[in-house]
């Protein structure tokens, strides 16, 4: 019998390709999501997951999708940062209030394991690189702080109610199905969507700033592995999930050879992300393998 699996935010980027691997693997796929996210050019379905258009907020629409299930990939969030801004109260409903429905669902299901994608954007600017789990937080906005707190959420109900839980920050993701535009779109993705229409590519401030990319098909890889693990001690942690390594945004447009220009810096930006993952390769076996430089080769 096959397992039951459910992904929160299956139709967006990352979410999208778990769904994938998830029915590759032979697992019967629940994907919650109500599609409101409006990075998305476009939402992605898989034919044979099944589908439930609903709010992770609303929690009586959604529990009865829990019955059975085995693993839960939680994704759904109110993942702009502008928006957050201007409406605080939304990203702490649908990040905060929203995970807790998710768990107390989980929780009230049996679910084996839920594992939350969480944010790097909680180091803030006062870390030093390379960022580890145990550094202090520095949420600069509404959005980090939303997602930072949820974080808190999921190791309570770990250690309070024995519901295992993993927790996964994730440093710049790209790749296929990437959001193409919007201020918070990966660099990449815009760069390559400048050049498809002979763009100059927009090189913010003076490019010197580095961030460790990592490709999405390394951010499945390591839900895979969480979803597997028979490792305990992964139960109530939080992992970072890059590759511990960083390129510059020129070092980015360069690869991609196209003419680029440069505009004004954007204020409250850390200058360099770079993540430790020496835990994930402890605790979990992770073991990040796409080349950026060979993606944007193939790519361009």
């Amino acid at each position: 019998m096959s397992k039951i699996s459910i992904v929160t935010g299956g139709c967006g980027f990352i979410g999208s390709h778990i769904v994938d691997e998830l029915v590759k693997r032979g697992d019967e796929v629940i994907v919650i999501d109500d599609m409101s996210a409006e990075c998305n050019e476009e939402f992605y379905k898989n034919d044979e997951a099944t589908y439930l258009s609903e709010s992770i907020t609303n929690y009586e629409a959604i529990k009865g999708a829990f019955k059975g299930v085995s693993n839960v990939f939680h994704l759904a969030a109110e993942s702009r940062i502008q928006p957050t801004l201007e409406r605080p109260q939304d990203a702490c409903k649908t990040n905060f209030v929203g995970t807790c429905n998710v768990l107390q669902a989980a929780r009230e299901a049996g679910a084996s394991r839920v594992i939350y994608s969480s944010t790097s954007s909680g180091y803030g600017l006062k870390n030093k690189p390379p960022l580890q789990e145990g550094m202090p937080r520095d949420c600069l906005n509404p959005y980090s702080v939303s997602k930072v707190a949820a974080e808190d959420l999921c190791k309570m109900y770990y250690t309070l109610w024995g519901l295992p839980t993993i927790t996964f920050r994730y440093f710049n993701i790209y790749g296929e199905r990437q959001p193409l535009k919007g201020q918070y779109a990966p660099v990449i993705g815009i760069f390559l969507r400048q050049k498809a229409a002979n763009e100059k590519l927009t090189i913010v401030g003076d490019g010197s700033q580095r961030r460790d990319f990592t490709h999405v098909s390394d951010v499945v890889q390591i839900n895979m592995l969480a979803a597997n693990t028979k490792n305990e001690k992964c139960f109530g942690e939080t992992f970072n999930v890059g590759t511990g390594t960083n390129q510059s945004i020129l070092e980015v447009a360069e690869m991609i050879e196209h003419e680029y220009t440069m505009i004004e810096p954007r204020l409250g930006e850390a200058e360099t992300t770079l993540a430790d993952i020496s835990k994930a390769k402890s605790f979990l076996n992770y073991d990040p393998s796409v080349s950026l430089e060979e993606w944007i080769k193939n790519n361009k």
